[in-house]
């Protein structure tokens, strides 16, 4: 198998990739989030992650004709979450300018194919549960080197459950990245990793601030 000794979430699909993927980044995620709430408290969120057809590709063809959660899917499933677990999610949560820790074990996960593409479906669970009345709350995901592009495509990717849509809401913010930040990542080819005090990924990373009444 080409996953282990692996740092990030699909490095072990990309170690296979035609050199036509040259730029950063090299592959793209896009995901969809949805609170988890219990009792009026806000316990987690809902994250489906959807990888490109490239970054799916030999995902895919390990798990053949398998049928969807049959073992082969299973033990994927467990592999690319344990990579995912490794980074904390890819994921900050903030709550009053002090950062909320998760559990390090999903209650749930799942992986499966759409189409071309294979999907990553998981509870990201807090530690503890955070009130919802008056409070808000952000949090950003991902990837620290820029390898992956993790992004919401649309506001539309962030939904509340139907208890919530009368008193929150969710914003977007999707960073201006100057020209020459983008330059500079289009020049780091496929064997190239940016220092980490560029903090590459954070850079172009999308803030999502829940905000509930």
């Amino acid at each position: 198998m080409l996953y282990y000794n692996v740092i990030f979430v699909v490095l072990f699909i990309l170690a296979g990739l035609p050199n036509r993927v040259q730029a950063h980044p090299h592959s793209f995620i896009v995901m969809n989030a949805k609170p988890v709430v219990k009792d009026d408290q806000l316990t987690g969120l809902s994250m489906v992650w959807t990888m490109d057809e490239i970054t799916s590709a030999d995902l895919l063809y390990d798990a053949g004709d398998a049928k969807p959660d049959s073992v082969v899917w299973k033990k994927l499933a467990a592999e690319v979450m344990a990579n995912v677990l490794g980074q904390h999610y890819f994921s900050e949560f903030w709550h009053q300018g002090k950062r909320v820790k998760f559990v390090n074990l999903p209650p749930e996960y799942r992986l499966y194919r759409h189409g071309a593409k294979a999907v990553l479906t998981f509870i990201l669970p807090l530690a503890k549960p955070q009130p919802l009345a008056g409070q808000q709350y952000t949090f950003v995901t991902f990837d620290p080197t820029y390898f992956v592009d993790m992004y919401y495509d649309s506001p539309d990717d962030l939904q509340l459950p139907d208890a919530l849509k009368a008193r929150c809401r969710f914003d977007l913010h999707t960073p201006a990245v100057n020209s020459a930040l983008k330059n500079y990542a289009l020049s780091l080819d496929k064997a190239d990793a940016p220092p980490a005090d560029v903090d590459l990924g954070r850079q172009f990373a999308q803030t999502v601030t829940l905000t509930c009444q």
